[in-house]
């Protein structure tokens, strides 16, 4: 595997990952989605929400829509988990397409970032790409752990990449149209 197939099979992953962490969400109990919470942003409400903004502002970065730091800065909070599922299925599947385009060259050329007063940042694509993908991971850990603490049980996250977990992912990999990362590879 390259590294284009590596960052593409994980912008598969982000878009499963979300769509089982936010199927559990929907499951929650009036309340709880906006309750106080010990994290680092202090709800599931808030933290999927950042996901969603910071995900907002690396897609325009990437995309070189020029939008720059407005994405994330005038980015809108949703008040109701479906409403913000939707959004960030819609965001998840503008990175399957981006990484779907790219090119092994891609991966080194840079992108402006727009750093606001510590100005326009040239990036590598590649770098930029780990790191969202880190930092969706890190905020999804922290609603996870959040999910403990309701009437809803948090979802395994981690069954994904391997062929053995091939069963557990399956039928939700066939539903979100990824069926070529749910095949074995041999």
């Amino acid at each position: 595997m390259n590294l284009v197939d590596h960052f593409r099979r994980m912008a598969g992953n982000n878009l499963w990952s979300n769509d089982r962490l936010y199927r559990a969400v929907l499951q929650l109990k009036p309340g709880e989605f906006e309750a106080e919470r010990t994290s680092f942003f202090p709800s599931i409400k808030a933290t999927l929400n950042h996901i969603l903004a910071v995900d907002y502002l690396y897609l325009d970065f990437l995309e070189e829509g020029g939008v720059g730091a407005a994405a994330h800065d005038d980015f809108v909070p949703f008040d109701e988990p479906q409403a913000l599922f939707a959004a960030q299925a819609a965001s998840d599947r503008r990175l399957i397409a981006f990484c779907d385009r790219l090119s092994a060259d891609d991966l080194d050329r840079r992108v402006i970032t727009d750093r606001r007063e510590d100005g326009m940042i040239p990036e590598r694509i590649g770098d930029i790409l780990a790191h969202v993908f880190l930092h969706d991971i890190h905020h999804r850990g922290q609603v996870h752990a959040m999910l403990s603490g309701t009437s809803v049980a948090p979802p395994q996250l981690d069954e994904f990449l391997l062929d053995y977990d091939l069963k557990l992912r399956k039928a939700e990999v066939e539903r979100l149209e990824l069926s070529n990362q749910a095949k074995a590879t041999s």
